[in-house]
């Protein structure tokens, strides 16, 4: 962390833990007896409770996303370049609250968490969840703060399909919706990503059908070759050629296996890292998630009827290069909402860095989103 603190930073966060003792049914059909969801909150709610903005996080996210937990950290949380003072999501206007999702790794409860029928974590047996029992619990959440209505449910990716649910789930809980570098489903490709992914995780040695946890291991490679392929579909060819090229370590080659091309190297240390920090069986619960999220199951696969249920307004942003939520998808869900005669607003942002660049802050992409934010500010009294 730098030596003073920016002037749009919300500082030094502390991250809080709800719990909840009353029984939360699943989609899944089984119901966990209680849980925990750990928050951060930043800014201040207002008198009427209507400046709050609730952040969901993707796929490998958390409640960490503005500010410093000390001042040792290197690095903020995970969206800090878009919550803070004088950012799009202001928080000198807005009351903004980010949590770690059911079934996360972070402190709320997940697989590695202790069950309490057993004593033990629960690895496997954890329930599968979807993105419909996400919103259950942030609706639950939203109870015990106090917030009647979100001025704002925002998310990128993972995070956009949740603020597409509220919309559904609970229209008269929130009066806007902002869905970035999201999509209504998943294709097959997509789908087919993501059981990559899981296999490379399953078929570890040190996985142990998801009790890793009762060995005292953790399979570190499968995480490792999982989290290598979904980087590859978070970033475009021109940005990894432009960082990487064809860029060898060691100026020449070896004519071995080993980590020549600096995108290999890149590529082992995000894995490496991810493995470190990551459960694995989080990670097969969270791909999961996102293959189930289709809000036109239940319509005969019409969209358009399945957001005539929503009231409130959206921003729907897409980015050029990416490949793995196209803007092909945005366009299908703001059509689909246009057929539902819902307020939509839409921007494809021209941006280099494919899925990735929801988290970058690139000019247009931070004019439209700041715009946007404005409005809801200003229609709250914030």
């Amino acid at each position: 962390m730098p030596d003073s603190l920016p002037a749009d930073s919300v500082g030094i966060v502390t991250p809080q833990t709800y719990h909840f003792d009353e029984p939360i049914d699943l989609a899944c059909g089984q119901t966990l007896p209680s849980y925990d969801l750990v928050v951060e909150t930043y800014g201040q709610l207002n008198a009427d409770a209507s400046n709050a903005v609730l952040i969901c996080h993707a796929l490998s996210g958390h409640h960490h996303a503005a500010g410093y937990h000390s001042k040792e950290d290197r690095k903020p949380g995970w969206w800090d370049s878009c919550i803070g003072p004088g950012k799009p999501i202001d928080t000198n206007r807005f009351f903004v609250v980010a949590l770690n999702n059911l079934g996360g790794c972070h402190g709320s409860t997940g697989p590695n968490s202790l069950n309490p029928a057993t004593g033990k974590q629960y690895g496997p047996d954890f329930p599968v969840v979807t993105v419909s029992d996400w919103v259950k619990s942030q609706a639950l959440l939203a109870d015990r703060l106090g917030i009647d209505t979100w001025a704002a449910v925002v998310g990128g990716s993972l995070g956009g399909m949740q603020a597409l649910q509220w919309s559904l789930d609970y229209p008269d809980r929130l009066k806007h919706a902002v869905v970035i570098a999201s999509t209504p489903r998943l294709t097959a490709q997509n789908i087919a990503f993501n059981e990559v992914a899981r296999q490379s995780i399953t078929t570890d040695r040190e996985f142990h059908g998801g009790r890793y946890y009762d060995h005292n291991v953790v399979p570190r490679r499968g995480l490792m070759l999982a989290r290598m392929v979904g980087h590859i579909t978070y970033l475009s060819d021109a940005s990894m050629g432009e960082k990487f090229g064809r860029e060898l370590r060691n100026q020449a080659y070896t004519f071995g296996y080993d980590a020549e091309f600096q995108v290999e190297s890149y590529l082992r240390y995000q894995g490496e890292r991810f493995s470190e920090t990551f459960d694995a069986n989080t990670y097969l619960l969270m791909t999961r998630a996102l293959d189930y999220f289709d809000p036109a199951y239940d319509h005969g696969g019409d969209l358009s009827k399945a957001l005539a249920e929503a009231s409130c307004e959206f921003l729907v942003v897409s980015f050029s290069t990416d490949w793995r939520f196209a803007p092909e998808r945005s366009e299908e869900l703001v059509n689909a909402m246009i057929g539902a005669r819902r307020k939509v607003s839409y921007a494809e942002i021209d941006a280099p860095w494919g899925h990735d660049a929801f988290l970058i802050p690139t000019p247009r992409y931070t004019d439209v989103f700041h715009a946007y934010m404005d409005r809801i500010a200003r229609e709250v009294g914030a």
